[in-house]
């Protein structure tokens, strides 16, 4: 299938206590940890073009660029949107950007590739 910059999606979490910074070894302070925000941000990505890959077709992480901007605490709802801004053959980016009550939380680029799944090792 053909890819086209502009494709989007919107994920969201509500950050419980497996999402912090504590619980991933990425600090000791009890807010939503900064892996935790770029693993809901790829998924963004993931679900922006995943309905309009071919079949066998998947996508992988490749870059990351992620600013995070702002703590959210436990019980609050992060959202993560994800814009697909350029197709260059199976290179694709996307900026993504995070929200919590209206305020920006992250923002950043995300680059992923396209493969064929059957490429890869089944578990």
């Amino acid at each position: 299938m053909t890819l086209r910059p502009g494709l989007t999606a919107t994920v969201s979490l509500v950050i419980g206590s497996a999402d912090l910074a504590p619980a991933l070894g990425s600090g000791d302070v009890p807010v939503l940890a900064t892996p935790r925000l770029l693993a809901l941000c790829e998924a963004a990505t993931v679900a922006a073009v995943a309905p309009h890959l071919a079949p066998g077709e998947t996508t992988v992480g490749a870059r990351v660029e992620l600013d995070h901007l702002a703590p959210s605490p436990r019980g609050s709802i992060v959202a993560a949107a994800a814009v697909l801004e350029e197709v260059d053959g199976r290179r694709l980016t996307f900026g993504v950007t995070a929200h919590q009550d209206g305020r920006e939380v992250a923002r950043g680029r995300v680059i992923r590739v396209m493969v064929d799944r059957t490429r890869f090792p089944t578990a």
